[in-house]
């Protein structure tokens, strides 16, 4: 499960992805992803840490995209605010920890098991880019104005 600092993070990047030359102001992003601001600020610097995102301060200033949305995955993303993406540590490429209660990783099926889980989520992952998400969200917007009136969840 994805932690809300990781979602809050992906959240703000689909937002700000929709225009990526434009500067972006923290209580801007704060209100339009519904993200406290203070979170949002400790998240947009982890970003910036990473080199996704640059800043700018005073007037004039704000955030940006330091990359185009096509070149920042999901992959990248989760790595960055929840470490491994294997369910086991066994399994995991850049957190790798033996287990405790495997007698011989070469032949252990649940770690072989896994190992497919994780390269078959990477690989999603890494295919699911900003560009990639935006442009889903258009499509679906598009679909639901079409579709019966469904119920949104209650805030």
């Amino acid at each position: 499960m994805l932690s809300k600092k990781c979602k809050y993070a992906i959240h703000a990047l689909v937002h700000m992805a929709k225009t990526p030359d434009e500067k972006f102001l923290i209580k801007d992003i704060s209100e339009i992803c519904n993200i406290p601001k203070k979170f949002l600020e400790t998240i947009l610097l982890d970003l910036k840490r990473a080199g996704i995102l640059g800043s700018k301060a005073g007037k004039g200033g704000g955030y940006t995209l330091r990359r185009k949305p096509s070149e920042v995955n999901l992959a990248e993303v989760v790595r960055l605010f929840d470490g491994a993406i294997a369910a086991v540590p066994c399994a995991t490429h850049k957190f790798y920890e033996p287990c405790e209660e495997c007698l011989d990783e070469v032949t252990c099926a649940v770690r072989h098991a896994f190992l497919e889980v994780r390269n078959a989520t990477v690989e999603m992952l890494k295919a699911d880019t900003l560009e990639k998400l935006v442009k889903n969200e258009g499509r679906l917007k598009l679909k639901a104005q079409k579709a019966p009136a469904v119920r949104k969840k209650d805030s």
